[in-house]
């Protein structure tokens, strides 16, 4: 199997450092997963998510011409989203929460009012 930019292999991690973890991939070649392409939100530190021996499904960025060869296990994990089933809202849940938004709504101004009054002396007599 000769490796491709844009193919998905399955390796195993051999080595973590904080930049990233080297990968074994078949071919008994080596690539580098850097940290920002190990999980869709920031890693802190790359042993919460991979450990020496585990087995990983990545993706190829790039094989420079040097040999070196970039991976991704975030980008192989991608998948374009399924669309998720609306929940049709009922007419009484918009009703109770347009009630709900004017009751509070209403207690808000009230308070406003209240504290506007108090910071001109009561009323305005003079």
């Amino acid at each position: 199997m000769s490796l491709e930019v844009g193919s998905k292999i399955t390796g195993k991690v051999t080595g973590i450092k904080h930049f990233g973890a080297f990968v074994e991939l078949p071919e008994r070649k080596n690539g580098l997963v850097h940290i920002s392409e190990v999980a869709d939100q920031y890693v802190e530190d790359i042993n919460d998510h991979l450990s020496v021996g585990q087995e990983v499904e990545v993706k190829v960025l790039s094989i420079g011409d040097d040999g070196k060869i970039s991976l991704s296990i975030k980008k192989a994990k991608e998948n374009k989203p399924k669309p998720r089933p609306r929940k049709e809202a009922s007419p009484k849940d918009f009703e109770e929460k347009l009630s709900s938004f004017l009751k509070d709504s209403e207690d808000r101004l009230s308070t406003i009012k209240r504290q506007a009054e108090s910071r001109r002396g009561g009323g305005g007599r003079r």
